[in-house]
């Protein structure tokens, strides 16, 4: 069940994560061994997917957690998801220019872009490839200590990576990312960067910075970004988005009266919105300007706004 009345795309994991048992490591190899154990693969960062059996949408293609144990090597490719009821679920991470699709996983199921089909997914599929993938990303990238620079070692079921040369802890990051719907009156604010689709528009956001609260990393973007001082800011959701591992924490500002102006470092372009030309944009009728796509947390943004 959601603890809000809003779930944005890619949160929702359903699975109990049972984090105090990551660290008992007879506990996970039972579990990888137990032939009701079931994994989730992704190759290149693309996840494996089924047609649903009812014909419409996809849907997670999970093999044996066995199979993905033999072909994890030696476990530094395999993540323990956690507990679907009963069922231990894993993860697999696959790389490489051969499909395994093609190969050891043929006729298991298909590799499609995450981004393409989040919505074609449901929910808690769609939270579960996502989880995978940002912690794959983040092991990807801390092969290494950060501390000596020698090799480290995936624990934990994959949650944890530890340096034997120095004995230091690795644990996955996250960064989170104030994304903010300007809004004064009866309009709000909207910026495009110069690489996005022509006429698309969105909210603005930034990397929050340490020693800023949520407030404050929101009214520095908005004044860095738009030169608009925030008066106000209320939380709408958050969404876990991993490209590569972000928190974008959803958010509307009031803003004083004054100009807004683009930066032309990061945004090349703002333009304030009536609400009703908003809902018009929403429903795909506007000729100037283009909402972003339904999986983006923007557009749960200027879809709640639009219809306060």
């Amino acid at each position: 069940m959601p603890l809000t009345a809003f779930q944005n795309v890619f949160a929702g994991n359903p699975l109990d994560r049972v984090s105090y048992k990551r660290s008992e490591p007879d506990w996970i190899a039972e579990k990888l061994a137990d032939p009701a154990s079931i994994a989730l693969v992704l190759w290149n960062g693309k996840p494996m997917v089924e047609t649903r059996k009812e014909g419409k949408g996809r849907q997670i293609a999970y093999v044996r957690a066995d199979l993905a144990g033999k072909l994890s090597n030696a476990g530094e490719r395999l993540l323990f998801m956690g507990m679907w009821q009963e069922t231990a679920v894993f993860a697999l991470d696959m790389d490489g220019s051969a499909d395994p699709a093609d190969g050891p996983l043929e006729g298991l199921g298909r590799f499609e872009d995450l981004r393409m089909i989040a919505l074609d997914l449901p929910p808690g599929d769609a939270a579960m490839f996502a989880t995978a993938k940002a912690m794959f990303e983040w092991r990807r990238r801390h092969t290494h200590c950060a501390n000596c620079g020698q090799p480290s070692e995936a624990m934990d079921g994959g949650w944890k990576r530890f340096c034997p040369a120095c004995k230091t802890e690795h644990f996955p990051r996250t960064d989170p990312v104030v994304i903010m719907l300007a809004v004064r009156g009866e309009s709000c604010l909207l910026g495009r960067q110069a690489v996005w689709p022509s006429g698309m528009y969105s909210a603005l956001a930034g990397f929050l910075e340490p020693g800023e609260s949520i407030e404050e990393a929101c009214a520095r973007e908005l004044w860095e970004e738009a030169g608009l001082k925030a008066t106000r800011v209320r939380y709408h959701s958050t969404q876990p988005w991993p490209y590569p591992s972000s928190l974008m924490i959803g958010l509307i500002a009031e803003v004083e009266d004054g100009e807004a102006k683009a930066d032309q470092v990061e945004i090349e372009e703002v333009r304030w919105f009536t609400r009703e030309e908003t809902r018009t944009m929403m429903a795909g009728a506007l000729a100037t300007a283009k909402a972003p796509g339904a999986m983006a947390i923007a557009h749960q943004l200027i879809k709640a706004w639009s219809e306060e």
